[in-house]
């Protein structure tokens, strides 16, 4: 019962910090200051972007080598809700005996980063519509893969990351026999940690109820 009442508390608080946030011209409310997003932390720890650490990561969009081919992240960084976070340490530690290891393409997304995706792939199967919002604009989803721990190298999928065709969909059929076993692999390890597949990129996974986080509009920089 006391679980309870501090859990509808959160919510209530949450709600509440929410309404002081104007919507923006979609009617969106997206959290940019930071001033508030400290305010939601300190309410409840589980709202704090964790910079990644412990798990090795390749971010694109801190090169211009993506497909928008420009540089979208000021330097090369992967924050993640603190629950998504746990969750993925979790399942590190379930490859390490194997000589696997995740590795991280992207995570947390400032909301204006998503308005200029859009702007190159105005594509709901590839690209998330601003009039929405994104998972990683929560903090709540994460686009990875699974190497060997030792060499480096990843395990074959279907595609490389960000290829946008039908080869990147969980349904393909025409790949490699290799790249379906992996790719079914990364799928039941993620969901055996609580997290959904997006069905159109083989990569992009979102934290059951990642709708709880606010979308969030807060620089790598004010993050540090």
């Amino acid at each position: 019962m006391k679980n309870l009442f501090i859990l509808c508390f959160l919510c209530l608080s949450l709600d509440a910090s929410s309404q002081t946030v104007p919507p923006n011209k979609y009617g969106l409310a997206v959290v940019g200051d930071t001033a508030l997003y400290r305010q939601l932390v300190k309410t409840d720890p589980a709202q704090e972007l964790v910079r990644v650490t412990d798990i090795p990561i390749d971010v694109k969009y801190a090169t211009d080598s993506n497909f928008t081919k420009t540089t979208l992240y000021p330097y090369p960084a992967v924050f993640l809700r603190r629950p998504v976070y746990e969750a993925l340490l979790q399942l590190q530690e379930f490859l390490a005996p194997m000589g696997l290891s995740l590795k991280i393409y992207d995570g947390y997304r400032p909301y204006r980063v998503t308005e200029k995706m859009w702007e190159v792939v105005p594509d709901e199967r590839y690209a998330a519509d601003p009039r929405k919002g994104s998972g990683h604009n929560r903090g709540a989803a994460v686009d990875l893969t699974i190497i060997y721990a030792k060499s480096g190298k990843e395990l074959e999928m279907p595609t490389p990351y960000d290829d946008f065709t039908e080869k990147a969909h969980h349904n393909a059929a025409n790949v490699t026999p290799e790249a379906a076993e992996n790719r079914a692999l990364l799928r039941t390890l993620m969901e055996a940690h609580g997290f959904v597949a997006l069905e159109t990129e083989w990569w992009h996974y979102a934290l059951k109820g990642a709708a709880r986080f606010p979308l969030m509009d807060i620089s790598f920089e004010d993050l540090q």
